[in-house]
């Protein structure tokens, strides 16, 4: 594929494929209900996914002690964190108000795939049960925990391509209810999370090369198994839904802080990129219930910007880093994807403002700032998200993208919520050796 006729016509990619920090403006944005022509989901597609994850919660707290007190139902925290605010404002052009959406910290699996993960393992569990007439909605879920119920689910397989934190929630989730689970895993996934899958009775099959052959091969390798299921997170529509329920949950905690969003008070939110299926499903949710207040950036390596790369040619699921020269590995394990998702970046269209690159070593510089001054520590990839808010007033293309969005004047009255999307299952030692990690 020959990409010098796409760097003529748009210069960010020429950064892109130096693998230089640079940010992209997505010029396909609509605002309005024009965002939602043609769109193939709707409000009451994320209210379904809600009532499903309620019927669910007397089954969670069975079997996770971390959801009792939350009631079973898996969900994050919203801090404001003025000490990284006012580091930020020492060290960057940052203004405005910054908080930390705590999906590192998600009950059972840590992550932001916990939202959509878990989801999908329930949707699944919930068909094959309503299917064999064993259950009703109308039913107490607890009821799935039973020795019958696991018996029937031990006959079902599932399987997932995944760099680690999908297979995580998946594993633990499925293995939980009494699936058989096979996580097909990249060689660039961290030897903790292929421990922690073993050790929950879950099958993990290596392969060389990256996350999309892991999918490839994970997704063949079910097909031939006439009673597995292939959780698919390039294509998945139940994943993307389980991701969306957080927009109406974070409304919420954001009115229980008295965190104003209005045409004066708008709220940006910045959220790492992978594969897409996460940030896709939570931006469409944000976008759903904020809709012209909100501006959401996406954050990805370097090394690994493929939804960036996706989305600026328009080719989506048909191009990937490689063929820019990019080699796609990244110390950021759950961004290292060199083939964006076709299906969420053609979503990703009319919603998303833009997206970040940042270079691996200041992940770990973002990390050792968050533990020194608020005592919180997330994963490296999750601290991607600082990038959008540290860069937001220093790019030229973003300070022109405030200023056509009469929000430049106003700057000071954002509400910045950076997305952090794991880290809570990482072993005391590893983490202790991340917030050790140098890179230049």
């Amino acid at each position: 594929m020959d990409i010098s006729e796409f760097i003529e016509k748009e210069p960010v990619l020429k950064d892109v494929a130096n693998k230089k920090e640079t940010v992209w403006i997505n010029k396909s944005k609509k605002s309005g209900n024009e965002v939602w022509k043609n769109f193939p989901f709707s409000e009451n597609d994320i209210k379904d996914a809600e009532k499903r994850l309620e019927r669910f919660a007397p089954l969670l707290m069975e079997y996770f002690d971390d959801t009792k007190e939350t009631n079973g139902i898996i969900e994050s925290p919203l801090r404001k964190i003025s000490n990284m605010e006012n580091l930020l404002k020492e060290k960057t052009k940052f203004e405005g108000n910054l908080f930390l959406k705590m999906d590192s910290h998600l009950a059972v699996a840590g992550s932001i795939k916990a939202r959509g993960g878990i989801y999908e393992v329930l949707s699944y569990a919930e068909k094959l049960a309503i299917d064999a007439g064993m259950l009703s909605i109308n039913d107490n879920y607890k009821k799935l925990a039973s020795k019958e119920f696991r018996n029937f689910f031990s006959k079902h397989t599932i399987q997932v391509g995944s760099t680690g934190n999908l297979g995580l929630s998946i594993g633990i989730s499925s293995a939980a209810l009494g699936f058989k689970v096979i996580v097909h895993m990249s060689n660039d996934a961290k030897q903790w999370k292929k421990d922690l899958l073993r050790s929950k009775g879950v099958e993990v099959v290596e392969y060389d090369g990256d996350f999309s052959k892991a999918v490839e091969l994970g997704r063949k390798k079910s097909n031939e198994n006439p009673s597995s299921y292939f959780i698919d997170d390039e294509n998945s529509k139940t994943l993307f839904l389980g991701y969306a329920v957080a927009a109406n949950r974070i409304k919420k905690q954001m009115e229980e802080q008295s965190i104003r969003v209005d045409k004066n008070n708008p709220v940006f939110f910045y959220i790492p990129c992978g594969v897409g299926g996460s940030p896709g499903g939570v931006s469409f949710g944000l976008k759903k219930i904020f809709g012209d207040n909100c501006h959401i950036f996406f954050v990805e390596p370097t090394h690994a910007p493929s939804m960036l790369i996706g989305m600026d040619t328009g080719l989506n699921g048909d191009i990937s880093v490689q063929d820019f020269g990019i080699d796609g590995k990244t110390e950021a394990d759950g961004l290292a994807v060199g083939r964006p998702s076709g299906f969420v970046g053609k979503l990703m269209e009319p919603i998303i403002s833009g997206i970040f690159t940042i270079d691996d070593y200041k992940l770990f510089e973002y990390m050792r700032y968050l533990d020194k001054s608020e005592g919180i520590r997330i994963e490296p990839s999750a601290c991607a998200s600082f990038e959008g808010p540290a860069k937001l007033f220093e790019y030229g293309a973003t300070k022109e993208y405030l200023k056509s969005s009469n929000i430049f004047d106003i700057r000071k009255n954002i509400q910045h919520i950076s997305w952090a999307t794991g880290g809570n299952l990482v072993p005391e030692g590893i983490m202790e050796e991340y917030l050790k990690t140098y890179l230049k």
